[in-house]
């Protein structure tokens, strides 16, 4: 005996749709390898910059005195460490909406360029932390000149 099945010609819509989705989701909403990885939730968001002399991290560590962050610099590897204190006392119970976050922080990247550690700078102001790191002498962009040669 044969089983009739009742065809559905919008289920196959969906399913089609469904594949299309999936489809623009994994080209290009997920990061490919080699794109930055997302940051974490908690963690700093940082922007990086290179100029011709240095590699410049900017970062925003609101409510944190500049003594409370601890900057460390080993080979290409940038990181950033630092806790926030609360010291507000309120009771818990009395909160309508708590969303400032406490505690300890880490954010560590990857520099793009070979720097010189021994002289790099660190300024906080207004809760922005800059970082410039000079960039090694071998990467730095030099000029060429072009000589011409004479016509005999």
């Amino acid at each position: 005996m044969t089983n009739l099945v009742r065809w559905e010609p919008f289920s196959d819509l969906v399913s089609l749709r469904e594949a299309m989705d999936r489809l623009l989701e994994d080209s290009f909403v997920r990061p490919r390898s080699g794109w930055p990885a997302p940051i974490e939730a908690g963690a700093l968001a940082v922007d990086m910059y290179e100029t011709d002399d240095a590699v410049v991290v900017k970062t925003a560590i609101p409510g944190v005195k500049p003594e409370d962050i601890d900057i460390s610099l080993t080979g290409d590897t940038l990181t950033i460490k630092g806790e926030t204190k609360f010291e507000e006392e309120v009771k818990e119970e009395t909160y309508v909406r708590r969303e400032m976050r406490y505690g300890s922080f880490a954010r560590t990247l990857a520099i793009p360029a070979p720097v010189v550690a021994d002289k790099a700078q660190a300024e906080f102001e207004n809760g922005v932390l800059m970082l410039t790191l000079p960039k090694a002498e071998e990467v730095k962009p030099r000029a060429i000149q072009v000589k011409a040669k004479g016509k005999k």
